[in-house]
């Protein structure tokens, strides 16, 4: 597949303060790489990781950072003005649908008030050209249709994840018209991105990881929603996204300040099932059982229109499904086997084999 064009990333970001909120999480470590790679000055917001091999303390990057939770208004605010971000990425939020309905109230805290918090802080921070809040797939009121959801549909969310996505997405449109419209505001934008998977990634209750561990184990993947399809993405592609539309709001293209889905294409929409049986090619060891038991609602059918983006921002999605997971897997194996970190090897090979961009 021919590579999007990607030489403005890399003269947008250049020698740029940009400040990661949830930089020690999976997508937040992956981008922070990548803002590396091209010359930034990343500087990183957020909690302590959560697990002993994340892929934070084992990319090992040199930045400043600053351990703050964004429930925490007067340690953003203090954090902001110290980094004097010229862009914000704004990552950090509780990112797992069965932990929301086990603690409903920190979910709402951490993605709606943390949105917040941030936006309030940006307001006294004036030398921030622009932000991006990232979101997520599941901020659209899921009417379980076989066509890809477009950035004007209507938003909604049955468990508390999803409806905090889509509030998220209401409160940065409410502070967009409110407070930053003017000529010298930051410009404001959400990103909407589909099911990411990749390397690093260490989380519970999540496909991919919990794939690994069973391998490791020797034991069955209990699946919880085997038919479920989703639009399967590698986390690279995603963040691919984040930095072409970041880059267009640091250079003031005013038009881009509003919602983007960056998702893949129809043929990355597939079942659980189907993702297993790719899997499986790499990993001959794997193998599955349905879990039974009941489990809190979930999405069975969810999938993202990207032809805006695509047609007006240049992006679109450079691996595909095959591609995808044969990147997952060789990222594992040679973590289990080699105890070798891989990201800035497949980060090289994502770019164009290497080219600084």
């Amino acid at each position: 597949m021919e590579n999007v064009d990607l030489t403005m990333i890399g003269s947008a970001f250049l020698d740029k303060t940009v400040l990661v909120t949830g930089h020690t999480g999976f997508k937040g470590s992956w981008l922070a790489l990548w803002l590396k790679h091209i010359g930034a000055k990343v500087k990183g917001l957020a909690l302590a990781p959560d697990s002993v091999n994340n892929h934070w303390d084992c990319l090992g990057l040199d930045i400043q950072e600053y351990r703050v939770d964004v429930r925490d208004a007067a340690g953003l605010r203090k954090a902001l003005n110290s980094a004097k971000p010229d862009f914000i990425f704004h990552l950090a939020a509780q990112a797992f649908v069965r932990k929301s309905y086990k603690d409903p109230v920190s979910n709402w805290q951490s993605n709606v008030m943390g949105t917040i918090n941030l936006l309030e802080a940006c307001r006294q921070t004036p030398n921030t050209a622009g932000i991006l809040v990232a979101t997520s797939d599941k901020c659209y009121q899921n009417l379980e249709w076989n066509w890809g959801y477009r950035e004007s549909d209507p938003l909604g969310g049955h468990d508390p994840y999803s409806a905090s996505k889509a509030a998220v997405e209401l409160a940065v449109s409410s502070y967009r018209s409110s407070f930053f419209s003017n000529a010298d505001s930051p410009l404001l934008a959400t990103a909407r991105a589909g099911n990411v998977v990749g390397g690093g990634d260490w989380s519970e209750e999540r496909l991919i990881p919990d794939i690994f561990r069973a391998i490791e184990l020797n034991q069955p993947v209990y699946l919880r929603y085997p038919t479920a399809t989703r639009p399967w993405q590698h986390v690279l592609d995603a963040i691919c996204g984040y930095l072409i539309l970041g880059s267009r709001l640091l250079q003031g293209d005013r038009t881009c300040a509003r919602a983007w889905n960056f998702g893949p294409g129809p043929e990355a929409n597939r079942s659980v099932i189907e993702v297993l049986e790719l899997l499986g090619r790499q990993w001959p060891s794997l193998h599955w059982e349905c879990d039974e038991y009941e489990h809190p609602h979930e999405a069975g059918l969810l999938y993202l229109d990207s032809s805006e983006a695509r047609a007006l921002l240049g992006w679109k999605p450079q691996w595909d499904l095959e591609t995808t997971i044969s990147r997952v897997s060789e990222w594992y194996q040679s973590w289990s086997e080699q105890g070798e970190v891989i990201s800035q090897r497949q980060l090289l090979d994502f770019v164009g084999g290497g080219k600084k961009l």
